[in-house]
């Protein structure tokens, strides 16, 4: 269900639109308590009351809401797995756990800590050295001190089981600073997504730091993570800190790019070029508008696509990708009783007299009944038809009430009505072009992606709507109206019988009488009786039972 009140202006400030808010909220609250006075309050914040507040002309719109890029990775997966698996640059330091197996003629299996001298101690070897060790060298270092002993008759294998435990410090600009305890193979978005994450207004992806003892030791790019899957592996000391300073610099990017997205820049201005990497424009895109801030002045260039390299942009700067194309050529596609290809293509500017030149019909065909189906008619049907069912619910849902009883009544049949929009609102238009002769039609301008159906000659009457038994019957031509509504059944309890639809097979449809005698290909749609007190909502259903019959040729009932 929608709103009832008109949607919030995207130039209305927050107090405006908030108004506008409470006065989609108020008739829900009229329809269930059955009250006077949230009818009258809903009368005073209506469009044109002397409540109503109007926008003023120098609120300007503020563009759409983006999220800022990077922002996605914490969502909680980084924190809940720690990494333990095989990393051959690891550096073994104490405390870490090291699995021992000797075989031969002396055997030994043991899980070994490192001390804090950075040993481990094996049985008739004595101390080894491991700190400092890589993970990917362990194996081979333990070998060597067996074979010292041992010349050729002892074998040995080794493992790091287990990494260092560590407790690490994240600071700067994260949602939850703190002291965080992991493993010291885990890699830093695990301690960041333990912080809660970046704080996505105001900290740097770009530049995350890690110190120790002060000193920086690594500088982390989450930018090349996210886009080429590339993060450096660090190992993490007890005491560590991961700082992340605050963003300097970012671009706003939408339009025809993959990212749509707030930026962070690598210095306080770069080539569009280095931005569109990161935003990823598609195939279609031409064009980039570009909007900077300079103190009070706003200005705007327009540059093609192929001169990112030499447009630079800023810190503040709007860009937006667009795809300024010039259309060549449409599609239009052929259906029904048509024996050549289905598709054509056709210069920009065609008029539907082309198309029919490319026409094959079948023997079958009847050509003067041609239908053309439009996208953009569909849609423009959609909203005429939505539109229609807003103002029916505003004129069900906010008449003022006498009396309880009455309110309880209308109660109810806002109900009714509230279904009966929600029906409606799932028919989707058919956006058929009316033609008129087909010689006279032979001017109008297609549109890519119309189709063009052929129909086959018909000798049947199709009866619908409200009648008992809806078919379609076979044509025969001394019969009128009545008469193939009565093979039909004879009208239903809820037809209007003074409301019975003629769609001729051009798209026409008008209002018959009785006695007509339609022609072959016709069909008859009897539409359901408005039976409530209320004129005006009277008149709206019937408005929009005659929408949906000719923009869809459905029958609806309420």
């Amino acid at each position: 269900m929608t709103h009832l009140a008109a949607s919030p202006l995207p130039c209305a400030s927050p107090f405006d639109r908030l108004l506008h808010r409470v006065a989609g909220w108020l008739p829900r609250m009229a329809m269930l308590c059955g009250g006077l006075w949230l009818s009258a309050a809903l009368a005073a914040t209506e469009p044109g009351s002397p409540a109503s507040v109007t926008p003023t002309a120098s609120t300007a719109p503020q563009p759409a809401a983006l999220p800022v890029f990077g922002a996605q990775m914490f969502q909680g997966r980084f924190a809940s797995q720690s990494f333990s698996g095989f990393n051959p640059d690891y550096q073994i330091a104490p405390g870490d756990r090291v699995s021992v197996r000797l075989w031969g003629t002396f055997s030994l299996e043991s899980v070994q800590v490192v001390d804090a001298q950075g040993n481990i101690f094996l049985p008739s070897l004595g101390p080894v050295r491991v700190q400092g060790v890589r993970n990917g060298e362990l194996g081979a270092l333990i070998q060597s001190s067996v074979k010292r002993v041992y010349r050729s008759s002892v074998h040995s294998y080794a493992t790091l089981e287990a990494a260092q435990p560590v407790k690490v410090y994240v600071t700067g600009f994260v949602r939850q600073p703190g002291l965080y305890g992991g493993l010291s193979s885990d890699a830093v978005l695990r301690y960041l997504d333990l912080a809660g994450g970046i704080d996505a207004e105001r900290g740097s992806y770009l530049a995350v730091e890690v110190l120790r003892g002060g000193q920086l030791r690594a500088r982390f790019d989450l930018y090349r993570f996210l886009l080429e899957g590339r993060i450096e592996p660090l190992q993490l000391q007890d005491g560590d800190t991961i700082f992340v300073p605050a963003r300097q610099s970012s671009v706003r990017i939408d339009g025809e790019v993959a990212n749509p997205a707030f930026f962070e820049l690598r210095s306080e201005r770069v080539p569009a070029s280095e931005l569109l990497a990161m935003a990823r424009p598609r195939p279609g895109a031409t064009h980039l508008s570009v909007v900077r801030q300079i103190g009070p002045e706003r200005r705007s260039e327009y540059h093609p696509i192929g001169d990112a390299a030499r447009v630079q942009v800023g810190n503040g700067d709007q860009v937006s990708v667009t795809a300024d194309r010039i259309p060549g050529t449409i599609l239009v596609r052929f259906e029904g009783a048509h024996r050549g290809e289905r598709t054509a293509v056709l210069p920009y500017g065609a008029r539907l007299s082309d198309a029919l030149a490319l026409l094959k019909p079948a023997p079958q065909a009847q050509v003067e009944a041609l239908q053309l189906y439009r996208r953009s008619i569909a849609v423009r049907q959609k909203e005429m038809l939505l539109q229609s069912l807003d103002k029916l619910e505003t004129q069900a849902l906010t008449a003022r009430s006498a009396t309880n009883e009455e309110a309880a009544l209308r109660t109810r049949e806002s109900e009714l009505i509230l279904k009966f929009t929600a029906q409606a609102r799932t028919v989707e238009p058919k956006g058929r072009l009316v033609l008129p002769s087909l010689a006279a039609a032979g001017q109008t301008l297609l549109e890519d992606g119309d189709t063009l159906v052929v129909p086959e000659q018909s000798s049947h009457i199709a009866v619908q709507g409200e009648v008992l038994f809806p078919l379609t019957l076979q044509y025969a031509a001394p019969m009128r109206v009545v008469d193939y509504i009565r093979q039909a059944g004879g009208y239903g309890q809820q037809a209007d019988t003074s409301r019975v639809l003629l769609m001729k097979r051009s798209g026409a449809v008008v209002e018959t009488r009785e006695d007509h005698q339609p022609e072959p290909g016709d069909e008859l749609m009897v539409l359901a009786k408005v039976e409530t007190k209320r004129i005006e909502v009277a008149r709206g259903i019937t408005q929009v039972l005659y929408q949906i019959a000719v923009v869809a040729k459905v029958a609806l009932g309420l």
